[in-house]
């Protein structure tokens, strides 16, 4: 059994409500086990400078934690003036994922920004934030859609993310805060809902893993993201 009882293969209790806010067009509190993060969606009838005339729309996120979402209050990253690497290195890999279901030429010339706060951090922020945040999108054009401004062919898939790795010599689903931080292998999965692979983070915080566990890993996310995939299905026919 692990830290909180689970078991290896086992994911932690799993919730996702919405709507959650009346003013963004679409919102999500996505919530596994105790890491809870709030994503909204705002949907805005511009592209960059770099995609004006083309035809084309866009898909960005932005990302964040609270102050007091970790055991220790840490600073807002605006009034250091900056944000770290940690953080732009998650919101693009956010942004990256939910382009990857959205047609852009359906979209239109629209834009589309992610907003992922992490309101309580126990490990998964990034993954939490990609199934959330895949939930508020969807959301946010189903007007859109109803309207027949835009086909329900604009998303391509769903997507959903996970954490795996390897924790005593156990290969582990849905890592915490205490076993990712002392994990001898951290990875996430990024995959769509049709079992196409997005993205995969992998390292070592050890010693170097073997084929044979990636692919232990790998085997073990698909079945967990098909978990996921369905509660998202469920939530957003609900919705409807």
């Amino acid at each position: 059994m692990r830290v909180d009882g689970r078991e290896p293969m086992a994911l932690r209790r799993i919730e996702f409500v919405t709507p959650v806010t009346k003013h963004a067009e679409g919102s999500c509190l996505v919530k596994f086990g105790d890491t809870h993060v709030l994503c909204t969606a705002t949907l805005e009838e511009k592209v960059p400078p770099f995609l004006r005339g083309q035809g084309s729309g866009w898909v960005t996120a932005e990302y964040g934690m609270l102050p007091r979402s970790t055991h220790q209050r840490m600073d807002r990253e605006a009034a250091k003036g900056k944000q770290s690497g940690r953080t732009q290195e998650i919101q693009r890999l956010i942004g990256r994922a939910l382009r990857s279901v959205v047609d852009l030429v359906q979209l239109g010339e629209r834009q589309i920004k992610l907003d992922c706060d992490v309101l309580q951090a126990d490990g998964g922020t990034r993954t939490a934030s990609i199934c959330g945040a895949y939930i508020a999108l969807a959301q946010s054009l189903k007007p859109l859609i109803q309207q027949k401004i835009i086909p329900p062919s604009v998303m391509k898939d769903s997507i959903a993310a996970i954490s795996c790795g390897i924790y005593n010599d156990r290969i582990l689903v849905d890592l915490s805060y205490e076993e990712d931080s002392a994990a001898q292998v951290d990875a996430n999965f990024v995959m769509t809902g049709s079992g196409k692979i997005v993205e995969i983070q992998g390292t070592a915080e050890g010693n170097p893993f073997a084929e044979d566990q990636f692919i232990q890993m790998l085997a073990a996310a698909r079945e967990a993201l098909g978990e996921i995939t369905q509660m998202q299905r469920m939530i957003l026919e609900g919705a409807q």
